[in-house]
């Protein structure tokens, strides 16, 4: 057998980029030759192994031909005569397509070197259209490296275009899209991703919500200053109707903190300027992030807001006094009406009338 490193570790590695797992592919060996030498199979639809002491992951090398609709819609061969190249043709672009042997000798039967130079972003063969997961992974690898300097290539977003023409993106699965989508909200330029599947077309079958919004424009604003995934993903959805962006984080299936912070953002981001003129509409918006009880959604909500506004003075000063109202109603506690002798419903509405007091204390 011959074993290679392949994947994004020769890439960013490459590229000196950081990275932090390796995969490696083993050429002309068998399962049961794997397992005789101590590795453990884990992958059901292709061989894939840990290692005996290492655990990183040891995949056989495979070829794939399209037999049915979606990323699974593969019959895999996986057998001691599939060569390196052939392994490496199968992948999603160039850069992607490169091996590096025992010696430290870099491989590179499909130009991702010279890719790498030129920051393209390129696909290695027509059989690109074959897997519908491969229009995410472009755009997401056009987030990741957009500071480097890197573009999808022209031809490469025409057949991303295709695949969504063919309606192929519908096969994925809604946890699939997330699992793309959220590390592509982690990335240095997440609007990026969203910027290239519009190009291609997947916005509209994917969140048709952002083809009447300014959502691309808002997050691309809002990144620099919050590394918050989830601040991100409500800056995406700031400019939707609540309703709306509820339904973009259920299509998703966003976590539920995504989504609560998404909603919250689209609900309450247009009533703070009120809020801090008055106690009472300023007590509803606490409520409304449940501000009173814990940290979240209302540490999110502000830090989203300082981010959609770029760390202006303006917003700072808001969030500050935002921040200031919700310290002084927690100062507000039942044991200060023992004497009163309230309970129920009457020592709820006192604590209330109590907290609205501080508040009002505070903007005035």
């Amino acid at each position: 057998m011959n074993i290679f490193r392949v994947g994004g570790a020769v890439r960013d590695r490459l590229l000196g980029y950081p990275h932090h797992e390796t995969d490696w592919l083993v050429v002309g060996s068998t399962p049961e030759e794997m397992i005789k030498n101590g590795f453990t199979q884990v992958g059901r639809d292709f061989p894939v192994f840990l290692h005996p002491e290492s655990k990183e992951e040891y995949a056989l090398a495979r070829t794939e031909r399209k037999s049915g609709p979606g990323y699974r819609g593969f019959v895999v061969r996986a057998d001691p005569s599939v060569t390196l190249e052939e392994d490496l043709e199968r992948r999603d672009l160039t850069i992607n397509a490169m091996a590096i042997d025992e010696a430290g000798t870099v491989i590179d039967p499909y130009g991702g070197q010279s890719d790498l130079e030129a920051k393209i972003l390129r696909h290695v063969s027509p059989h690109f259209v074959e897997d519908p997961l491969r229009v995410l992974r472009a755009a997401r690898f056009a987030a990741r490296y957009r500071h480097l300097g890197f573009t999808v290539a022209t031809e490469t977003v025409a057949l991303m275009a295709e695949i969504v023409d063919a309606g192929e993106l519908t096969h994925l699965s809604t946890e699939r899209i997330w699992v793309e989508t959220e590390k592509a909200l982690g990335e240095r330029h997440p609007e990026v991703y969203w910027q290239v599947l519009a190009d291609c077309g997947a916005v509209a079958v994917l969140l048709p919500e952002l083809a009447v919004s300014h959502g691309i424009s808002a997050l691309s604003r809002a990144a620099p200053h919050t590394g918050r995934t989830d601040c991100r993903w409500a800056a995406l959805l700031a400019d939707l109707p609540e309703r709306r962006a509820q339904e973009a984080s259920e299509r998703l299936k966003a976590p539920n903190a995504f989504s609560l912070l998404a909603t919250r953002i689209s609900g309450g981001r247009s009533s703070v300027k009120t809020a801090l003129k008055d106690a009472t509409e300023c007590m509803a918006l606490l409520k409304l992030l449940d501000g009173l009880r814990r940290d979240e959604p209302f540490e999110g909500f502000c830090e989203t807001l300082v981010a959609l506004e770029q760390h202006s003075a303006d917003a700072h000063s808001a969030v500050d006094l935002l921040r200031s109202a919700r310290d002084a109603t927690q100062q507000v506690k039942a044991a200060d009406f023992v004497d009163q002798g309230l309970t129920g419903p009457e020592l709820g509405a006192a604590i209330h009338a109590a907290q609205i007091e501080r508040i009002a204390g505070l903007l005035d």
